[in-house]
């Protein structure tokens, strides 16, 4: 069975049985209909993730694969913070009439910044490292830019990845500052672990392990009732990834390029609330 499943199962069982309600507090978020949208939550919580042996799609439901691989191509390739340069709509509620999310995620990426070996943004920074450098204990990507909150729409969520390579394996911390278990959590891993495989191949390397961390880990009161029934699902076999290993650049990928054989999962959850 899918290890993937397993850990969200035993971490979304933990929030609802140990986690903290944030019912009462003076909390951000709202419902459609004005009221206060509450949470239980666990902090600090850490999942782990071995790409080498499987790939952490949930079984449960359906991952959109594809759409998650458009996102994470908008954030990391294109460098991108227009909407109307991706192609789900998942952004919307925080684009401008120009479609703009602000200073955030793909714009902070491809800011250029001066080093010693030349004028460089995040994404070139890193690539450039694993190529020339690839034991550096300072690769890492940040978009938690204080100087250019208030110029954001959305403060980023995963805000930062940390890669070490050891050995001739590709491991990567992913820091999330805040996420909806039900309906971020297996999107971004799927989203940074096809990432993850994608930078390793054309450093030369090997996918390692995917390190997800998770400050605020949460599910909003009325998706509790949702994640007891997801999570009493049938489990299926992990899906096996595949990769064109023909791609050398990580500018040429597209969301063609990877794809998943094998995928069974049981029923999507429709009209799931937002809070916003």
């Amino acid at each position: 069975m899918s290890y993937a499943d397993d850990l969200f199962i035993n971490m979304c069982s933990d929030i609802i049985e140990n986690g903290f309600s944030t019912e009462g507090e003076r909390v951000r978020p709202k419902w459609e209909d004005g009221t206060f949208a509450y949470t239980i939550k666990k902090f600090g919580v850490v999942n782990r993730y071995d790409l080498s042996k499987e790939f952490p799609a949930l079984t449960l439901r359906r991952t959109a694969f594809k759409s998650a691989v458009d996102e994470i191509l908008w954030i990391w390739q294109k460098k991108s913070n227009n909407v109307h340069e991706l192609k789900s709509h998942i952004w919307d509620s925080w684009a401008d009439e120009d479609g703009s999310i602000g200073k955030a995620y793909g714009y902070q990426l491809g800011v250029k910044h001066q080093y010693k070996e030349g004028e460089m943004d995040q994404v070139d920074r890193v690539l450039f490292d694993l190529k020339n450098n690839p034991y550096s204990r300072r690769i890492m990507t940040n978009l938690y830019v204080h100087q250019d909150l208030h110029e954001m729409n959305l403060y980023p969520c995963a805000y930062s990845m940390t890669f070490n390579v050891t050995g001739d394996k590709l491991n990567a911390i992913l820091n999330q500052r805040s996420q909806d278990i039900l309906t971020a959590n297996n999107w971004n891993v799927v989203q940074y672990a096809v990432l993850l495989h994608m930078i390793a191949q054309v450093s030369g390397l090997k996918a390692g392990e995917l390190v997800h961390v998770i400050a605020d880990a949460h599910i909003y009161d009325k998706h509790i009732p949702l994640v007891k029934e997801l999570i009493t699902r049938e489990k299926y076999p992990a899906p096996v990834f595949h990769i064109n290993e023909d791609i050398k650049n990580f500018y040429d990928f597209t969301v063609d390029d990877v794809w998943l054989e094998n995928y069974v999962t049981g029923p999507q959850i429709k009209n799931i609330p937002v809070a916003v």
